[in-house]
């Protein structure tokens, strides 16, 4: 290890990353475990003292295809590091280097204890010398800081992990640094010691023309002139060979410095021969990526003798991304090179902008060498500016010219036309791509009849019929993913600039939808600014999310409004009233009942009009009968809908959007959640698609799948609307976000529809409110702001003379004086609640009181009269046919038997509960009850006991409880057996 790789003595903790990943405690190596652990470590390390949120991590190590208990599998990597960086740890001591922060894990390292921020101390000292004009200093601190890289950055993770953008942002600084080093060295004259740095970054970035030029630079300052020139040359070949394009303006006016002499040589070679002088320099650390490919011209044995068409415009310097679509379009040509078996059509389909010419002409340029006869490009114009498309006619009139066809020979007639098309390509070995189709019937005219040439097609439409008819093999484009959206703006604003900020970097792909034409016009702008931080451009995105104006550049065929319009006018009216109506819907994935509600139609009515749109790719089907759009295209709807509906009638479309699901979701809870007393809602508008539902696990299913959008409605209503679905939908939802245990996020959705009630003036709407959020209150242990809700909701409820839900307040005051340990209290507000259920006949509220008071009686330590509650109530729910209520007396019962000793008939309880629980689908009450269960199995039975509680952990898990943490901490201690010490299981 270099001088600059061993930090000071007395640092207990040492990391290196900057090469392979390795780690020190005083003197001793330690071992890092499996690669997801050091792959993890790795994550953290990079970005030491900063937050690491868990989502975060979890993309980082599985890319986009998590496994499903994946948060699970971090948390017990993180427990194995913390006991291997920490190993004095016990359960009741804080760690203090691997920390929890900001929903996700921190870990702390001092500057001398990690290479990467003592690389960055270095570099960022040089880069201070250099801008107060002292260029030796800074080569010397620049040479200092680059001798820490014996690698990439964590160099030996599994491939997926280190092509994820953290670790490439720390490569690209080390890049950046070798450059600045060039620099720095030039402007001294000391160029000797960053010769072989300069080199081998050259080497592992061969297509990199900023490093490639500081190369040739620092070669001739080293009276290398030769082997410079010699360089150019190379760098060029590999440029045009595998990019097809000329070197840049960089590299060019390194070659002219050099070819005037006004480079300032530094030392000159002892025989004036290149070869005499040190040539080595490695690679970049850790190696080359694995050296370059280039494209070797077809040779064009076999081609037919006349004109060889080679109609292809360029290709896209900073193409990026696609990776997988362009593997999917390798296996369109056979791997050893041959003749394919039969005709091969592609056809690319997706959304305006997406990026299917860019992508055909990209893969187009790439096999340009198994086509030597030749080329065939042309634009049919299918959604021109003009509204007219080109004519197969035309279209074939214009091959025949390219293959050298006198327009005296062409035949009159399309028939005619395209038997000699086909004629002219027999036998000879061509690439057609047919950009920006409209129709089958547009392209069928223009399909080669032999197996020798290949189709390329993209269209905005689907083009079925080719698929059928024609045996077209369909690729179906999307928007970029986030990883891709990143390599996008990296490739066009510079690595560094990107890792810098790489979180406005994603706030800019989703504010552009990550649709490949909205960022690049974005980014070209960004390039007009180089100083502008990226922040800045997210924040004006930000502000103008609304507004298409935003992306317009002047230019119809690149404006992203003029190119949604030419999709839009080929719409039926039946289908453009619905496009303009669509942006109301949540972003995620919508039903077609939901649509149907949208639009005041019959579900059968709807399908057709939503297959129009989908076949124009101005709406996708994701998932069998679930729809959606990008950002974009829904603000185009937008756009469109405030200029061309009334206010009426997007007021009538959104009134039945949200009573679709206000109606659906209040049938869905009601199926799940029986003992509750269903909330009375308005009739629902006329046109309205509700859902009914006959099973729990239908209702589970929906509620899951369609809870961004419910809670969309309440955040929209509240915020736009009159707030009366806002507080309904909240007071719906109350217990099925409450079995989330997502307290903070509950709290925050009733707040808001809180105040949308307030706005409204609904009292009903208020008291509910107040009542939900002091329970939630309560949950989170603020005691006196639950208190308050609650009060305040008890004497809204009592003056409106509302007899069931005056009497849950007092069981949520019960909980409370609990939770408080003044179970005195407790049994006093049970009293008057099951006084009031009484006084309606209200039999499940009975048996929920009598069940709580049961509970209570179990913190009180009276196990006997707490099995005599638990009995009674299990007579009334099972009277009254109500199973929730019934689970929960078993379940509660089973705590009592486990408190008195009474083993089996503990277990027996358990069991009751669990099968009504998992009859219920109730997924939170189910993990609860294995918590229990386990309780009662861990002295007899401990692998039993960590089977239940390892089942309720991954249910958590799922669930995204809060109680999971708690969960797992206990089970990594081995010996340390979960307990309860107050009020959790409460069936309201």
């Amino acid at each position: 290890m270099s001088p600059e790789n061993q930090p000071t003595a007395d640092v207990a903790l040492r990391f290196s990353v900057l090469g392979p990943l390795r780690a020190w405690r005083h003197a001793t190596e330690l071992s890092l475990g499996p690669p997801k652990q050091r792959s993890l470590l790795a994550l953290l390390l990079v970005q030491a003292d900063r937050p690491v949120r868990l989502h975060q991590i979890v993309d980082a190590l599985w890319d986009e295809d998590p496994p499903e208990h994946a948060v699970n599998v971090v948390h017990r990597h993180i427990g194995a590091l913390r006991r291997l960086l920490e190993p004095e740890l016990t359960r009741r001591t804080e760690a203090s280097v691997l920390v929890r922060a900001a929903g996700g894990y921190r870990l702390n390292t001092e500057d001398e204890a990690l290479d990467l921020l003592r690389f960055r101390r270095l570099r960022d000292a040089a880069q201070d010398a250099s801008a107060a004009g002292r260029p030796a200093e800074a080569t010397g601190l620049f040479v200092r800081a680059l001798s820490l890289w014996l690698g990439r950055t964590a160099e030996g993770l599994p491939r997926t992990v280190h092509s994820h953008a953290v670790f490439a942002g720390v490569d690209a600084e080390y890049l950046h640094a070798v450059r600045d080093a060039a620099d720095a060295a030039l402007a001294s004259g000391d160029t000797s010691r960053v010769l072989p740095l300069v080199r081998r970054a050259a080497e592992s970035e061969p297509l990199n023309e900023c490093l490639q030029a500081r190369l040739v630079l620092v070669l001739a300052a080293e009276g290398l002139v030769a082997q410079a020139l010699d360089h150019y040359q190379v760098v060029r070949s590999r440029l045009t060979s595998e990019l097809g394009v000329d070197p840049g303006s960089e590299l060019r006016e390194a070659q002219i410095r050099v070819l005037r002499g006004t480079v300032v040589p530094t030392r000159t070679s002892p025989s004036g021969d290149p070869k005499s002088a040190d040539t080595s320099g490695g690679s970049f650390p850790g190696g080359s990526p694995g050296g370059s490919r280039g494209v070797s011209p077809g040779a064009g044995q076999g081609t037919t003798p006349g004109v060889r068409p080679a109609q292809l415009p360029a290709d896209l310097h900073a193409f990026t991304g696609r990776r997988a679509e362009l593997d999917w379009m390798r296996d369109l040509l056979p791997a050893d090179g041959g003749t394919p078996a039969a005709v091969v059509i592609s056809a690319i389909g997706g959304a305006p902008g997406v990026g299917k010419t860019t992508l055909a002409l990209h893969w187009a340029h790439r096999n340009t060498q198994h086509f030597p006869d030749g080329q065939l490009y042309v634009n049919l114009r299918g959604y021109d500016p003009a509204g007219v498309a080109l004519t197969p006619s035309a279209a074939i009139c214009y091959f025949l010219e390219a293959l050298g066809v006198p327009a005296e020979d062409v035949p009159p007639s399309l028939d005619g036309q395209a038997a000699l098309y086909r004629s002219m390509l027999a036998g000879r070995r061509v690439l057609v791509v047919l950009d920006n189709a409209r129709s089958a019937e547009q392209v069928r005219p223009l399909l080669p009849g032999t197996p020798t040439c290949v189709t390329v097609i993209t269209s905005r439409e689907q083009l079925h019929g080719l698929v059928a008819a024609n045996g077209a093999r369909s690729l179906r484009l999307d928007i970029l993913t986030v990883t891709e959206s990143i390599e996008f703006m990296a490739k066009r604003l510079g690595a560094a600039r990107v890792a810098a900020d790489r979180q406005a970097a994603i706030g800019i792909a989703e504010q552009c939808g990550r649709l490949p034409l909205a960022l690049a016009i974005v980014c070209a702008r960004a390039e007009g600014h180089p100083s502008a931080p990226l922040a800045d451009i997210a924040a004006e995105l930000a502000e103008s999310r609304d507004d298409l104006g935003v992306f317009a550049v002047g230019d119809p065929a690149t404006d992203t409004r003029s190119v949604f319009s030419w999709s839009y006018r080929t719409l039926t009216p039946e289908a453009a009233g619905l496009f303009r109506l669509l942006w109301m819907c949540p972003p995620h994935g919508v039903s077609v009942q939901a649509v149907a509600s949208l639009a005041g139609l019959t579900t059968a009515q709807t399908r057709p009009v939503l297959s129009e749109l989908t076949r124009a790719s101005l709406w996708t089907e994701p998932a069998p009968g679930l729809y959606g759009s990008h950002e974009l295209l829904r603000t185009f709807s937008q756009e469109l809908s405030l200029a061309e509906d009334p206010p009426e009638a997007r007021e009538d479309a959104r009134r039945r959007l949200f009573d679709h699901y206000l109606h659906s979701a209040r049938g869905a809870a009601t199926q799940l959640y029986t003992h509750r007393e269903p909330l009375p809602l308005p009739d629902a508008a006329p046109g309205t698609q509700v859902l009914s539902f006959t099973d729990t696990d239908r209702a589970a299913k929906w509620l899951v799948r369609e809870m961004p959008a419910l809670e969309a409605v309440i955040t929209r209503d509240s915020g736009h609307g009159t707030g009366a679905h806002a507080w309904r939908m909240a007071a719906t939802l109350e217990l099925v976000l409450d079995r989330r245990g997502r307290r903070e996020e509950q709290i925050e959705l009733h707040t808001t529809a809180l105040a949308g009630a307030q706005r409204l003036g609904e009292t009903l709407g208020e008291a509910h409110m107040h009542r939900v959020l002091g329970f939630a209150h309560v949950r989170t242990n603020d005691h006196a702001r639950g208190a308050a809700h609650l009060e305040r909701a008890l004497e809204l409820f009592t003056d409106m003379g509302d007899v069931p839900f005056t009497a849950l307040t007092h069981r949520y005051l019960a909980f409370l004086a609990n939770v408080r340990q003044d179970h005195r209290e407790a049994l006093a507000q049970y009293k008057i609640a099951c006084a009031l259920y009484t006084r309606t006949r209200a039999y499940v509220g009975i048996a929920s009181v009598t069940n709580e008071v049961a509970w209570t009686r179990l913190l009180l330590h009276e196990y006997e009269e707490a099995l005599g509650d638990c009995r009674r109530a299990v007579r009334i729910a099972n009277r009254s046919g109500n199973r929730n209520i019934e689970a929960a007396a078993w379940d509660t019962m089973g705590v009592a038997h486990h408190r008195l000793g009474q083993h089996d008939e503990a277990l027996e309880a358990f069991d009751h509960a669990l099968t009504h629980y998992r009859a219920l689908n109730d997924a939170s009450l189910i993990a609860d009850t294995l918590v229990h269960r386990g309780e009662a199995l861990a002295v007899t039975s401990p692998q039993e006991a960590r089977l239940a509680w390892n089942e309720a952990l991954a249910i958590l898990d799922v669930l995204g409880h809060t109680e999971a943490d708690r969960l797992r901490e206990l089970l990594e201690e081995h010996d340390e057996v979960p307990s309860r010490s107050g009020p959790v299981i409460i069936n309201i």
